[in-house]
C-alpha cells in the first residue's frame, strides 16, 4: 500500500542489517522499521548510502523494499533510494518501486561515474521522469562527487513537476537559503547530515533524513520537534523550545557527528548494537571497526548512554 508523501518530520535512512552468513536480515529489518515508526518517525528511506545500497544486488534491493512495504503496511510512506551504475538500471529500479508500493523516490547520482552537469542532468531527469512518484533529489557532493548547485536544482524543479523535495547533504547551511530564495516553497528541503539539523530547521528545512535515528529514534524525534517549535512566532513558546533543544543537542551532537565521517555506516551500526537494536555487521569492502578506533567509539557511546536524557524529558 502506498501513501501520499509529506516531506516533513524525521525519516530514517534505514540501515540494511545482515545475518552472520552475510545475507540481508529481513526479519530484523521489518522489526527495526516498525520500532522507529512507533517512536514517531514519519517515513522510512531505504537503499541510501547508510543502507549500503551500493553493495546490494538488484534482487536484494527489491526484496528490501518488499520487506519494508509489508512491515510498514501503510502506516508511513516508504521512500526508495534509486542509484545504479547505469541510467537504465536506475529507471528500472524506480519503476519496480512503484509496483512494490513505494510512495516516493530518493534520486541519487549514478555510482562511480561523475561528470559534468549535462550528463548528470540527463541521468537524474531520466529517473525522475521514469515514474509519476514524487521525487527527492539527493545532493551529497562529498560522497558522490556530484554537486547539484541551487541554480541546477531550480532547473530540475522547473522541468519536473514530480521533483518535490531535495535532501541537502552538502553540509553548507547556505544552500537551504539559496534554494528557498530561488524556489520559495516549491521544494521541501530535508537536512541530510545529522549534525546540522537544528541549524537546518532554523534556515527553513522541513524534514530530516536521519542516521543516528536508527539507534535513537526517541531523541531524534524530540530534537526535531523542539527545533521546529523553537521557530514558533510565540516568543515564550520559542524560548522554551530553544532552551530544551539546546540542552538535548549538546548531549546528542557528539553522536550525531558520527554520521558525517567516512565510516559512518560502521559507527551508526555500532551504536545500534550497543542499544540492542541491531548488529555492527557490514558488507565488504567495509569492515567492522577494530583496535583503537573501535575502543574510542565505544567509549563515546558508553558515555552518552550513561548520561542519556530521560525519554519523557
Amino acid at each position: 500500500m502506498s501513501l501520499s508523501m509529506t516531506w516533513t518530520g524525521v525519516m530514517p535512512a534505514i540501515t540494511t542489517p545482515f545475518t552472520a552468513d552475510g545475507d540481508v536480515d529481513h526479519a530484523f529489518l521489518a522489526r527495526h522499521a516498525r520500532w522507529m515508526v512507533d517512536a514517531g518517525c514519519t517515513g522510512i528511506v531505504a537503499l541510501g548510502s547508510l543502507g549500503e545500497a551500493a553493495t546490494l544486488s538488484v534482487p536484494e534491493k527489491l526484496e528490501v523494499l518488499r520487506t519494508l512495504a509489508q512491515a510498514l503496511d501503510g502506516r508511513v510512506p516508504l521512500v526508495a533510494g534509486i542509484a545504479a551504475l547505469s541510467t537504465d538500471e536506475a529507471c528500472g529500479l524506480a519503476q519496480a518501486a512503484v509496483e512494490i508500493g513505494c510512495a516516493g523516490l530518493m534520486v541519487l547520482p549514478p555510482y562511480v561515474y561523475s561528470t559534468d552537469w549535462r550528463e548528470m542532468r540527463a541521468h537524474v531527469s531520466a529517473v525522475i521522469a521514469a515514474t509519476a512518484l514524487p521525487c527527492m533529489l539527493y545532493n551529497n557532493p562529498i560522497a558522490y562527487r556530484t554537486d547539484f548547485r541551487p541554480e541546477q536544482v531550480e532547473e530540475l524543479a522547473r522541468a519536473h513537476d514530480n521533483l518535490v523535495a531535495v535532501k541537502e547533504s552538502s553540509a553548507d547551511i547556505r544552500r537551504i537559503a539559496a534554494i528557498r530564495h530561488r524556489l520559495g516553497n516549491r521544494l521541501a528541503i530535508l537536512v541530510g547530515v545529522d549534525d546540522l539539523i537544528v541549524e537546518g530547521i532554523a534556515a527553513g528545512a522541513t524534514g530530516w533524513v536521519a542516521g543516528l535515528v536508527n539507534a535513537m529514534p526517541v531523541e531524534s524525534v524530540r530534537l526535531f520537534d523542539l527545533a521546529v517549535r523553537a521557530q514558533s512566532p510565540d516568543v515564550a513558546t520559542a524560548a522554551r523550545a530553544r532552551a530544551a533543544a539546546d540542552a538535548l543537542y549538546a548531549w546528542f551532537l557528539p553522536l550525531l557527528t558520527l554520521d558525517t565521517v567516512p565510516k559512518f555506516v560502521q559507527l551508526i551500526k555500532l551504536v545500534q548494537q550497543q542499544v540492542g537494536q541491531g548488529h555492527e555487521r557490514v558488507r565488504a569492502p567495509r569492515l567492522v571497526l577494530d583496535g583503537a578506533e573501535r575502543a574510542q567509539a565505544l567509549a563515546l557511546i558508553a558515555d552518552k548512554l550513561a548520561t542519556r536524557p530521560a525519554s519523557d524529558a
